[in-house]
């Protein structure tokens, strides 16, 4: 059974000339014009991944991201944005959404990031299913994070970034293979996607007000977990 997208774009040839595309890929394709239309068809249709597009006539589509979760979607959602301020692309990863690509999108890119994002992610053999490292606790079962007591609320890639870091908390762990494990060892494109999603953990960690943090920056290098 093919994969299926929703495509939610209200420009008509952007539309069109994703549609195509994914559909000689294979995938199995619906668009919406809107945001309300949107998510009606998701609720009805429930689509693998959606491609999001944030400027839309009726609502932002920061809004849709969140209505989306909020109704218990597992769909990948990939953000597609004119925007360039970095806020604008950290409140739609804290909406719910797993990555952005900003317009004008390179097909090739594109397509890259649908196949990353639809792969099912692969677990690592011998890993124990609770992973702790100071008041942070990680069940990778349950797919749940807690700090103290205190449920972390996180997205599906936040979660799997902060379950690498703290099975490793204490040694570095390397861009490239946060990009590999957490992404897609196939992965196309920058890692600035990873910086966001960095940025976003700090956040819902507490780590607001700057070193020392929980999360340290290595440079040129990657990151290190540090327990608190």
């Amino acid at each position: 059974m093919a994969d299926r997208i929703l495509v939610v774009e209200d420009d008509a040839t952007i539309a069109r000339h994703l549609d195509r595309a994914l559909l000689a890929q294979g995938y199995e394709v619906e668009v919406a014009a809107t945001g309300h239309a949107a998510r009606d068809r998701a609720t009805a249709w429930e689509p693998d991944l959606v491609l999001l597009d944030l400027g839309l006539p009726d609502v932002d589509g920061v809004e849709v991201c969140r209505d989306l979760r909020a109704g218990g979607s597992t769909a990948a959602i990939v953000v597609l944005t004119a925007r360039t301020e970095e806020i604008d692309v950290i409140v739609a990863l804290d909406a719910g959404a797993d990555d952005y690509l900003t317009k004008p999108v390179r097909l090739a890119e594109l397509l890259a990031r649908v196949r990353a994002h639809l792969r099912r992610p692969r677990r690592p053999g011998g890993r124990p299913d609770v992973l702790r490292a100071g008041d942070v606790t990680v069940d990778l079962g349950a797919r749940r994070a807690f700090r103290d007591q205190s449920e972390l609320e996180l997205r599906p890639k936040e979660f799997d970034l902060l379950a690498l870091l703290v099975g490793e908390a204490g040694r570095a762990v390397t861009r490239d293979r946060i990009m590999r494990e957490v992404w897609d060892e196939h992965w196309f494109g920058t890692t600035k996607t990873l910086d966001m999603h960095i940025s976003a953990l700090r956040r819902k960690l507490g780590d607001v007000d700057g070193p020392p943090g929980r999360i340290v920056t290595l440079r040129g290098v990657g990151y290190r977990y540090e327990p608190r």
